[in-house]
C-alpha cells in the first residue's frame, strides 16, 4: 500500500496543534472538525472511511465508514491534498488541553491500538479500523477501553491525549494497573485484561471505580493524566444547574450576582 511520507512540527504547550508539510501530490487525512488552517494550494475532500486509495470499491468504503461509526467517529474523513507545485502546510488542532503524540507505525510493527476518540490525523495510507478487546470481562467491565481504534500502516499517525502523557515500556511479564480512562494507546503485543479492585470498601468509597485495566508486557503503552470523560464530569458537576457555585474561588461568591445579594436585588424575596 502506498504511504505518503510527511514532515511535521508539533507546536504549543497545553493546547497543541500539529503542522504537516506536504510535497506536491501528498495528502493527509484528518478527523472531522480538527482542521486549524491550510495553505491555499491544498484541496480538501470529504470521503467515506479513512481515505485509503484502495478500499475495495463501494462496499469497501461502506465497511470502512461503518467501522468508524462504531467507534463513535464521523462516517466521513477529510483528505487534504497538495495540488500545488511547491510544499504546502496544513495544521490540525487538539480538541481539548493535552498533548499530541506522533506515532511512526513503521517502527511499531505496522499497528497501534488507541482509545476510540484519540485519533487526530495521519499521512494518507494509514488505515483506521476498530479493535475489540477479546476477553469477555473487558467487554462487560472495560468501560472506555472496550472498543478501541486500530491504526495500521507504515506512515505517521497523530494521536491526542488529555493532560500530560507518559510512555511506559513493559518488559515480558511486567504488569501495570491503570484506570481504564487513562490508557491512550498500546502496541498489539501488550495483553489487556480487566482486574477487580479487590476490596468492596475501596470500590464504593475510593472514587476510582470497580475495575482497573491490567496491562502485561512486552510492549509499549501511552498513558494520559486527564481523560476527557473525567474533565467533562467535573465540569458538569460544577455547573450551576447541578448545584455548583457560580462564583467558585471568590470570597464574594455568596454575595455575587448568583448569591444572596443577587437574589435580593433580583426580587427573589417576593
Amino acid at each position: 500500500m502506498s504511504m505518503d511520507v510527511v514532515d511535521y512540527e508539533i507546536k504549543g504547550a497545553e493546547m497543541q496543534f500539529v503542522e504537516v508539510e506536504l510535497d506536491p501530490g501528498e495528502a493527509a487525512i484528518g478527523e472531522a472538525g480538527s482542521l486549524m488552517f491550510m495553505d491555499a494550494a491544498i484541496g480538501m475532500d470529504a470521503v467515506f472511511g479513512d481515505g485509503r486509495q484502495n478500499q475495495g470499491g463501494f462496499f469497501g468504503k461502506l465497511l470502512g465508514a461503518g467501522k468508524r461509526l462504531i467507534t463513535g467517529e464521523s462516517l466521513f474523513t477529510t483528505v487534504y491534498t497538495n495540488n500545488g507545485a511547491g510544499k504546502q502546510r496544513v495544521a490540525f488542532a487538539a480538541p481539548y488541553p493535552g498533548k499530541i503524540i506522533a506515532m511512526d507505525l513503521k517502527q511499531m510493527g505496522g499497528m497501534v491500538i488507541c482509545q476510540k476518540d484519540s485519533f487526530l490525523c495521519a499521512a494518507r495510507g494509514v488505515q483506521i479500523g476498530i479493535h475489540f478487546q477479546q476477553k469477555l470481562s473487558v467487554g462487560f467491565f472495560g468501560g472506555e477501553g472496550f472498543i478501541m481504534q486500530k491504526l495500521e500502516g507504515d506512515g505517521l499517525a497523530f494521536v491526542h491525549s488529555g493532560g500530560t502523557v507518559v510512555k511506559r515500556t513493559l518488559q515480558p511479564g511486567q504488569t501495570l494497573l491503570v484506570d481504564t480512562g487513562c490508557l491512550v494507546a498500546h502496541t498489539p503485543n501488550v495483553n489487556f485484561e480487566i482486574q477487580y479492585v479487590g476490596k468492596i470498601k475501596t470500590a464504593l468509597f475510593g472514587g476510582e471505580g470497580l475495575f482497573f485495566a491490567k496491562l502485561t508486557g512486552p510492549g509499549e503503552v501511552w498513558l494520559q493524566s486527564l481523560p476527557f470523560s473525567r474533565l467533562a464530569s467535573r465540569i458538569f458537576a460544577a455547573a450551576p444547574q447541578m448545584g455548583g457555585s457560580r462564583e467558585e474561588g471568590s470570597v464574594l461568591g455568596g454575595f455575587g450576582a448568583g448569591g444572596l445579594l443577587g437574589g435580593v436585588l433580583g426580587g427573589d424575596d417576593e
